[in-house]
């Protein structure tokens, strides 16, 4: 857990003069499948459409995601692709309201709360950012082939509720396996085609 902290901060001390690097690097937002993304708890519905966004936009504070009835909160986040994550940011508002631990979980679409209480692939302890200039690396073994990302944040810094106003996501994006699916579809039909072909030219040499 430590590590993951001091991670951040040291990430923080090595991005501050290469703002640039860090808005080109933050680019997932836009391989998000925003109509199918959802956060579970937000007080305002498809608030959350508004948290993922260029990071030289990131400290619009017009633009968040609160929670409803508790702290919690549960973001499902489909891509348009496959996706290597390497590192993500959160801001989160004053006053406690920032969350202080997210756990990650890849390739369980449709999360529950309830399902949210298994072990998750990682976990990270967060230092309040209000800034968006902490980093925090992910474990890219395990997240290298991830199509859907659940954030979910159980607690936050002693407010009753949570409040985020961006998510940076980092890494590397490729066309996804729904496209893979397609081409092994197209790749079957010539292949019976092939093989009704030598099923007839058997029949022939037998004739």
């Amino acid at each position: 857990m430590e590590h993951n902290h001091a991670h951040g901060h040291h990430c923080e001390c090595g991005q501050e003069t290469k703002t640039e690097n860090l808005a080109e690097l933050y680019n997932l937002y836009s391989k998000i499948d925003m109509e199918n993304l959802e956060c579970l708890n937000e007080a305002v519905e498809n608030s959350v459409k508004s948290v993922f966004r260029p990071w030289d936009q990131r400290l619009d504070s017009t633009k968040f995601v609160e929670s409803d009835a508790d702290e919690e909160l549960l973001f499902n986040i489909p891509f348009t692709g496959n996706v290597k994550l390497k590192g993500l940011i959160i801001i989160g508002g004053e006053g406690g309201t920032h969350p202080s631990l997210v756990r990650l979980f890849k390739n369980r679409p449709h999360m529950t709360f309830d399902e949210a209480a298994s072990q998750p692939d990682q976990e990270l302890n967060l230092v309040e950012d209000f800034e968006g200039t902490i980093e925090y690396a992910t474990k890219i073994v395990k997240f290298s082939f991830v199509y859907h990302l659940t954030l979910h944040f159980p607690k936050n810094y002693g407010s009753e509720t949570s409040k985020i106003q961006f998510i940076g996501l980092k890494g590397d994006w490729s066309e996804g396996h729904r496209h893979g699916v397609t081409l092994c579809t197209y790749e079957a039909t010539p292949s019976m085609a092939d093989h009704k072909d030598k099923v007839l030219q058997t029949t022939n040499l037998n004739i």
